[in-house]
């Protein structure tokens, strides 16, 4: 009898404990469950993409109180815009979160990634032709120091942040912003000539080119090795096999889909300031239809996606390929930019 009492009591013991522990257990619970809701809340609304943008208002408050227009003043003013709105969108620069719900989401990190690289691309362009008159030309000291900053880790958490690098950067472009707009400021200065804008898009065509083969890639593709077609004596550093069998990693389809569709966003805003600053040039070559016309597939790359996740059907299986579809305008808008620069380089 003792012994049933003691194994009672051992066993009561045990069971009051345990429901003194889940007890405690349950606010703790209540307010896990109740931060993870409003986690994924919150990374749904900072997984929407920022809306277009304007580019006639940019450029008239640019040229305030002036009779005309500041040739290059609409590329500058897009180029902030485009890198403020990475840091200023709902959630601000997400690529280097490490804590939720910034860590959970993928896909706003890769369109950020591909706004960057075109942030990127252009400064350097800016740089490198559009502030200088010859090959000879001393470079703008804005730019020269903001450059680089934008091509800082995009994903580094601190010491230094990325947000930190890119927003020295945008003090160094607005101030030349600034100095481009001041008649007595001469040493500032933005060419729109041809040749300028055929290098910047030769990058472009360079950026599409590879985003385009590796959407096309999200169904496996067996392919001609063709790196040194074109020229008889091309050689490489290490042979590879005739045939190639090219493929997008399952995990990396969204990736790939959402970083298009950041440089997609980017390239429409800044074609379309290309468009104000280089608009002479254009004209003389009759390439104005041509560059909206690239302007017009881009846009095609901002439908919304019904889908909750990106498909990867067959070509012609029964499910969509977002990658496909979205391969298509990018190519598209590819050739046509190959052809605008050929437009571009005859007299």
């Amino acid at each position: 009898m003792d012994m049933l009492q003691r194994l009672w009591f051992t066993f009561w013991d045990k069971l009051t404990g345990t429901l003194g522990r889940v007890k405690l257990l349950r606010p703790i619970l209540a307010i896990v469950g109740l931060y993870l809701l409003v986690s994924v809340g919150v990374g749904i609304w900072w997984s929407q993409e920022p809306d277009a943008f304007a580019i006639e208002p940019l450029v008239l408050q640019t040229a305030e109180g002036k009779e005309q227009k500041v040739i290059g003043s609409a590329t500058v003013a897009t180029l902030i815009t485009i890198t403020d709105t990475l840091l200023q969108k709902p959630g601000g620069y997400l690529s280097n979160d490490r804590t939720p719900p910034g860590i959970w989401l993928d896909n706003i990190p890769n369109w950020e990634f591909g706004v960057l690289v075109q942030a990127r691309d252009m400064s350097r362009a800016m740089r490198k032709d559009f502030s200088r008159s010859q090959s000879q030309s001393t470079e703008d000291v804005d730019l020269k120091a903001a450059e680089p900053l934008l091509h800082f880790d995009s994903d580094s958490w601190m010491l230094p942040s990325s947000e930190g690098e890119y927003k020295k950067a945008l003090k160094y472009l607005r101030v030349y912003e600034a100095r481009l707009a001041d008649p007595q400021q001469q040493d500032a200065q933005f060419y729109a000539r041809a040749d300028n804008l055929r290098g910047w898009l030769a990058d472009v065509s360079t950026r599409l080119g590879s985003l385009s083969q590796r959407l096309s890639a999200s169904v496996g593709q067996k392919r001609i090795n063709t790196d040194l077609a074109g020229e008889a004596t091309a050689r490489q550093s290490t042979d590879n096999a005739a045939d190639l069998e090219v493929k997008t990693g399952f995990l990396e389809i969204d990736d790939v889909f959402y970083e298009a569709r950041g440089t997609a966003w980017a390239l429409i805003h800044l074609l379309q300031a290309v468009e104000v600053d280089f608009s002479e040039a254009l004209e003389k070559k009759n390439a104005l239809i041509s560059l909206r016309q690239i302007i017009r597939e881009l846009e095609a790359t901002q439908g919304t996606v019904w889908s909750p996740m990106i498909l990867n059907g067959s070509e012609f299986g029964l499910l969509a390929n977002h990658s496909l579809v979205m391969a298509s305008y990018i190519s598209r808008a590819n050739a046509a930019i190959i052809d605008l620069r050929t437009l571009l380089e005859q007299g």
